[in-house]
């Protein structure tokens, strides 16, 4: 796994790798004697200890096993593939296509109660519709080189939307004006996409906010992220989609929300610019 952006994953891998260096010391064993027991080069020991590298299942219980303390083994097992989801590459998640990734997604929607979003480049996907979802992901199959379930995915994305309608979930939604500007998708999709946006404003369970191009930024726009009831926020880069759980961090996404929020339009204001994106399609 490629060193993560993320603090929180690093910090995850680097507590991972202290509960190790511990085991090793508390059975007495420096790092040439453990890699003897280990069967491995010292150079491994030393990544593993330093968190440079995410052990494997088989190198946690071998490792335990030559500090006799196997019995330890499975929770550190554990504790990494915990570290190891944190950080994903989209190419590793899409390996097999998009559908399950997308129908994870809903899993943690149905858990969340409130989400709150901000989103710099498209709508996030419970606002979707399905020929600007198609658009989309034909955008990044082809992009990720990873197998075509593009149908069944937009199946699994737009089902999400469900959550607008019931179990009293609220979705705070934060967008800046280039989303509506972006041609996405051709003409025709990227109308229906706006003019979706417009039906959906009167909702109970969404607040979507436009940040104009012409607010004074007190924060510069950021990546995607989606900050499920205040304990994770998950961050959407080019290359992969990282789960940040660390509490300070959560707490620097809270707050970067809040001030985004203070620069964000509402109501009439923000139909105007959804009308306005709307019109320049024409």
């Amino acid at each position: 796994m490629p060193a993560s952006p993320s603090s929180s994953a690093q910090a995850a891998r680097e507590a991972l790798a202290v509960r190790l260096m511990h085991l090793r010391k508390d059975a007495g064993l420096t790092g040439k004697e453990l890699s003897a027991r280990c069967g491995w080069h010292p150079a491994k020991t030393t990544r593993i200890q330093k968190g440079a590298m995410l052990p494997s299942d088989t190198d946690i219980r071998t490792w335990c096993a030559a500090c006799g303390a196997g019995d330890q083994a499975d929770d550190l097992i554990a504790t990494a593939r915990a570290v190891d989801s944190m950080y994903l590459e989209w190419r590793r998640l899409h390996r097999n296509g998009m559908r399950q990734v997308q129908q994870d997604w809903n899993t943690l929607h149905e858990r969340t109660r409130v989400c709150r979003v901000y989103v710099s480049n498209v709508p996030p996907g419970f606002l979707q519709t399905p020929a600007f979802a198609t658009a989309l992901m034909e955008q990044i199959t082809a992009f990720q080189g990873t197998p075509d379930d593009v149908t069944e995915a937009v199946a699994a994305r737009i089902a999400r939307s469900r959550f607008l309608y019931e179990g009293g979930h609220r979705y705070v939604v934060l967008m800046e004006e280039s989303v509506l500007r972006y041609r996405t998708a051709d003409p025709e999709a990227m109308r229906g996409q706006l003019r979706h946006l417009l039906a959906l404003m009167p909702l109970a369970s969404v607040s979507l906010g436009i940040i104009p191009f012409t607010a004074q930024r007190t924060v510069w726009p950021l990546e995607a992220f989606y900050l499920h009831d205040d304990t994770m926020a998950v961050v959407e880069t080019l290359t992969a989609e990282i789960k940040v759980t660390q509490p300070r961090e959560v707490a620097d996404y809270m707050k970067a929300f809040a001030d985004l929020q203070e620069m964000a339009v509402y109501g009439d204001t923000a139909r105007a610019l959804i009308q306005a994106a709307i019109d320049a399609l024409e």
